[in-house]
């Protein structure tokens, strides 16, 4: 997730092949999925659609994204994108199988999971913070979107007020990806992402 231009890795064979960069993927699938959640959260459309991509977008998509990132050598990329790659699927697994009446999903047991995931997202935030101001903006948005979202389960936060948070969350991971994908293309930034220099 760090949107830097395409890498260059040995194939064992003396020369050199492209390895993409999936940043602009992985964001994609990430932001796009989060809006259409939070589109429900706020009560615009029903929860079918969220729960179908996040099994495939925002979880398989974006866990591909991850793995390219592992080649790459990027280790918060690889983490970022598989973490919250499989938070999609194990949260559509359990939205599925509460509808088929397998589990029941209730508030407490809901506040505590977006709170260990607000904590992941939390030192997420730290790292991000040597990386881009887009990269700060996005993991404080989604850490304040768990922690919004906990306070909701545990019955103290409307879930629209979560839901607004959290598509703006979406908005910028997608901002990011459109910038990514720019960076890739053209080779330089067209959509800036307030890069720092390390």
């Amino acid at each position: 997730m760090n949107g830097g231009l395409l890498d260059m890795s040995n194939d064992g064979a003396g020369s050199k092949i492209n390895v993409a960069n999936p940043g602009a993927l992985g964001l994609a699938c990430f932001g796009f999925t989060t809006i259409l959640l939070n589109l429900h959260n706020i009560g615009l459309i029903p929860d079918t659609m969220p729960v179908i991509w996040g099994f495939f977008w925002g979880g398989a998509a974006q866990i591909i994204a991850g793995l390219v990132e592992a080649k790459r050598g990027d280790t918060f990329g690889f983490t970022a994108f598989v973490a919250y790659g499989f938070f999609w699927v194990g949260l559509a697994m359990a939205l599925y199988l509460q509808w088929q009446g397998v589990i029941v999903l209730d508030g407490p047991s809901l506040a505590w999971t977006m709170i260990v995931w607000g904590i992941f997202s939390l030192y997420m935030t730290v790292v991000s913070f040597t990386m881009s101001w887009a990269h700060r903006i996005l993991f404080c948005g989604l850490t304040l979107l768990f922690g919004l979202l906990a306070g909701h389960f545990f019955g103290e936060v409307p879930i629209h007020i979560a839901g607004g948070e959290g598509i703006f969350v979406g908005a910028v991971a997608v901002y990011m990806s459109a910038a990514t994908l720019f960076n890739a293309v053209r080779g330089r930034w067209v959509i800036p992402i307030g890069l720092f220099n390390k």
